[in-house]
């Protein structure tokens, strides 16, 4: 819980570094809608926005993603710093399973069996490049299509409760403490004068 605690201070400490590079001549008149929009507020329900944004907008492919996040942080009032963070969940490690993952959500709601095509099918040899993973994700098809809403759906909602818990995890442990030290006082014998 210390961990949680010095990660809410350094990210409420972060807060005036962020502001103070938005003193810029050239973003002075974006300054009003940026504060109003709270793109840049690291308290607890703008960062949950956030990285809700931006597990939402991680399986979006390729160099979309930043501009996808910063307009979803823009539309739901996100923290901007914490959207761009969130969309790196997804990386050339990880971006295989999830679109397998999707392929098989969408399979689900679809009508009729949906078989996910094989790596060899589409890659000669195994071998992985960039136009054979192009290619198996033009073969997932619709499956796909169906499933990628659903599974950024998903992790967009595990993300903003995952922030949520985290950050209150510190305070739900004061209490019980202070509650602990409550029952204990109650039980030690009076003082005789």
């Amino acid at each position: 819980m210390q961990i949680l605690c010095s990660l809410r201070r350094w990210l409420r400490g972060l807060e005036p570094r962020v502001r103070g590079q938005l003193d810029r001549p050239w973003l002075l008149r974006l300054q009003p809608w940026l504060e109003r929009r709270a793109l840049f507020r690291f308290q607890r329900q703008p960062l949950a926005r956030g990285v809700a944004a931006g597990m939402f907008c991680g399986l979006i492919p390729g160099p979309l993603q930043l501009p996808g996040t910063l307009l979803a942080c823009a539309w739901l009032r996100g923290n901007v710093v914490a959207g761009g963070v969130a969309t790196f969940y997804t990386n050339p490690l990880t971006i295989v399973p999830l679109y397998a993952l999707a392929f098989y959500l969408g399979a689900l709601v679809m009508p009729g069996e949906q078989v996910m095509p094989a790596w060899g099918s589409v890659a000669p040899g195994g071998d992985f490049t960039l136009q054979a993973l192009a290619a198996w994700v033009q073969a997932l098809g619709v499956p796909l299509l169906v499933g990628l809403p659903g599974l950024g759906l998903l992790l967009a909602a595990l993300g903003y409760v995952a922030v949520h818990i985290l950050w209150l995890a510190p305070a739900v442990q004061r209490g019980r403490r202070w509650q602990r030290c409550r029952v204990a006082a109650r039980r030690m014998p009076p003082e005789e004068p």
